[in-house]
């Protein structure tokens, strides 16, 4: 049913960042992580800082993100965010990107996660 809602998986190359460059722009201010996994993965490890607003619960709850910077889709792998980042270029955001890789490649690369919080 997600999938049919949003349409495809995986949005342009130019629609997506990897890790690095989403901590740096994180790191510089002005851009909100929007995590869309599920609560049990959200509990198991997420990006400080960022938002948790699960797929399931993206269109509800779109008004809830922050339309005056850029905004930086997340999961655990690339997928789920890729088509939350195809749904909001459809509804007119246009500083919005998919981290390629997700949270995996996040853990891979080292970079900090919180647990629990």
């Amino acid at each position: 049913m997600v999938r049919r809602m949003f349409g495809g998986a995986t949005p342009p190359p130019d629609d997506a960042i990897d890790v690095v460059e989403a901590q740096r722009r994180l790191a510089a201010g002005g851009a909100t992580m929007i995590d869309v996994r599920e609560p049990d993965e959200w509990w198991s490890g997420h990006v400080a800082g960022a938002r948790h607003i699960p797929l399931g619960e993206f269109v509800e709850r779109l008004g809830e993100i922050p339309t005056d910077g850029e905004v930086l889709l997340f999961c655990r792998s690339g997928q789920r965010s890729g088509m939350a980042t195809n749904f909001m270029r459809q509804q007119g955001f246009e500083r919005v990107w998919n981290v390629t890789g997700g949270v995996l490649t996040w853990e891979a690369r080292g970079l900090p996660l919180v647990v629990g919080e």
